[in-house]
């Protein structure tokens, strides 16, 4: 009976121990990345203003971050932009003349890319481009000791690293977002006037009466805050880094993951917000 006795101690044991391990792996973990993301982004943003008041914004880092991010994000955009734009006026088309409004094919394809798939698709690109560079960067540079160098030396890693990155990302993210618009609307023009024999007045007269410029200003707006979101994600993972190689290639799958969940939460958030507040009376 003691034998037996103690081998359910162990297994009550080892459930127990599992259990903590559970939850100090997941839901705590969870929490505190969370927390150590607002605090990163809180500075960051303090920083940035600061820096750009004083005179301590790092131009030249800023420059070289933004060229990078361009170079790496703006092929894949456009390559991703082109189906999407057809594919959204094959739906559309489809659906108007099956309600007898082909006319409106236009208003639809062109409202579709603005409101939503233009800040979002580059946000997605952003996430998988540029946030994996930004996290491999910074992870390395953990890895090397080079931030703990930097703190040693009076350096902040948050000014000379991450605002630089941080300003870039939403710049990126604002001209990738204008490139997809483009991009979209030319794709969904092109197709429906040469492959679906649409009328092409039609659908420009249609795009031009229902878009609105507010339309614009929402996907410019939501690709600020999603550069921004992509840009803190992956410098915390980045700097958060632990476990050698191994562990740079976790935080940048983490970092890829975790960007593109809380891109598609904010983005129905804002839109949400942005329909409440700002209602259509017609289409």
């Amino acid at each position: 009976m003691s034998v037996r006795h103690a081998g359910a101690q162990d297994g009550v044991d080892a459930i127990s121990d599992w259990s903590t391990g559970y939850v100090r792996r997941h839901p705590l973990a969870s929490l505190t990345t969370v927390g150590d993301q607002f605090v990163l982004g809180t500075r960051t943003l303090q920083y940035l203003l600061i820096d750009l008041f004083t005179g301590r914004f790092q131009w030249q880092e800023f420059i070289r971050q933004g060229a990078f991010m361009a170079g790496t994000a703006v092929l894949p955009t456009v390559l991703v932009a082109l189906p999407i734009g057809v594919t959204l006026s094959i739906q559309f088309a489809l659906l108007a003349g099956q309600v007898g409004a082909t006319s409106l094919a236009g208003a639809a394809s062109g409202l579709a890319v603005i409101r939503q798939a233009a800040s979002l698709t580059a946000a997605i690109l952003m996430a998988a481009a540029v946030g994996s560079a930004i996290t491999a960067d910074l992870g390395s540079r953990k890895m090397r000791e080079e931030t703990d160098a930097m703190e040693v030396m009076g350096v902040s890693v948050i000014r000379r690293l991450v605002v630089p990155r941080f300003a870039a990302a939403i710049m990126v993210g604002v001209a990738l977002t204008g490139v997809v618009c483009f991009v979209g609307f030319l794709a969904s023009y092109l197709f429906n006037v040469y492959f679906q024999n649409g009328a092409p007045g039609s659908f420009v007269a249609t795009f031009a009466s229902f878009a609105t410029t507010g339309d614009l200003v929402i996907a410019l707006v939501k690709a600020v805050i999603f550069g921004a979101i992509v840009a803190v994600v992956s410098c915390q993972k980045g700097m958060s880094t632990v476990g050698g190689p191994t562990g740079v290639a976790n935080s940048v799958n983490a970092a890829v993951v975790e960007s593109i969940l809380v891109l598609m939460v904010v983005n129905v958030v804002v839109s949400q917000l942005y329909i409440m507040m700002f209602p259509r009376v017609g289409l």
